[in-house]
């Protein structure tokens, strides 16, 4: 079973890319992150005629979160996470598909740094996390599987210069996806390649692509169960070369 997520960075500019590869690697479950269009414009016939049953929340201009499958439709858990019903930000859905249970989820970027949008990126972490405390107790195989926007450590990015003051790289957030995995949570591209940090991000800036500036911040994080099933892990980084191409490549893991 593959399972990939991928940040589209808008779900219809880039169908094109995103049909082109589900048609090549056709993985069995993917988690768009940043649809960046409201609910009902969501291609869903477009995915369907691809072969993907899928759920979606939506939001117009920005986030927006998405789960599809080609066993079915995936039976959905959950369209937003707990712990603050003011928050109407789409950016998490949970979707049960052949015994799996997968979140997909949009972490806020948190820039700029400091002020209100890394306070609401913190504030939100914490409410995953203790989100995720029930989830990985369950006996199900369970997968974290998006954006999180943090990059862990100095070894998942190129260079830290230039990105000193960026949210994705403060203490505060590197802590807090500590904190989460200190939950017993496997960080699946971490352990296929400890040694050789795999990038799924380049910034459009500055040829980023060209010079292998990238960093690693989408993530798939699996409890015992689905961790003891991991066979594979993996980046597909042709797909960041492609015209029109998201920021973002997406990443896979095979479960036996």
């Amino acid at each position: 079973m593959r399972i990939a997520t991928f940040n589209i960075n808008g779900v219809n500019t880039r169908l094109p890319n995103l049909i082109a590869w589900l048609e090549v690697e056709r993985p069995d479950v993917v988690c768009l992150q940043e649809l960046k269009a409201p609910t009902d414009r969501f291609p869903e016939a477009a995915l369907r005629s691809a072969g993907y049953e899928c759920v979606w929340v939506g939001e117009p201009r920005w986030n927006g979160v998405a789960i599809a499958s080609r066993h079915g439709a995936p039976i959905v858990t959950r369209r937003s996470l707990p712990g603050d019903q003011g928050d109407v930000q789409s950016r998490y859905i949970e979707a049960a598909i052949e015994g799996v249970l997968i979140a997909c989820l949009y972490l806020p970027n948190g820039n700029p740094w400091p002020g209100p949008k890394f306070a609401y990126k913190l504030a939100w972490f914490d409410r995953l996390i203790d989100h995720a405390r029930s989830l990985i107790a369950l006996e199900a195989a369970v997968i974290l599987a998006g954006d999180f926007n943090v990059v862990p450590t100095d070894a998942d990015i190129y260079a830290t210069r230039s990105w000193k003051a960026n949210a994705l790289l403060q203490p505060e957030a590197r802590a807090a996806f500590a904190e989460l995995l200190a939950q017993g949570w496997t960080d699946a591209l971490a352990e296929r390649y400890p040694f050789d940090p795999q990038w799924t991000f380049w910034a459009y800036l500055r040829k980023a692509w060209e010079r292998d500036a990238g960093l690693r911040i989408d993530h798939l994080l699996l409890n015992d169960t689905a961790a003891s099933r991991l066979s594979d892990a993996g980046v597909d980084r042709q797909v960041r070369a492609r015209p029109g191409a998201s920021d973002h490549a997406p990443v896979w893991i095979e479960l036996n």
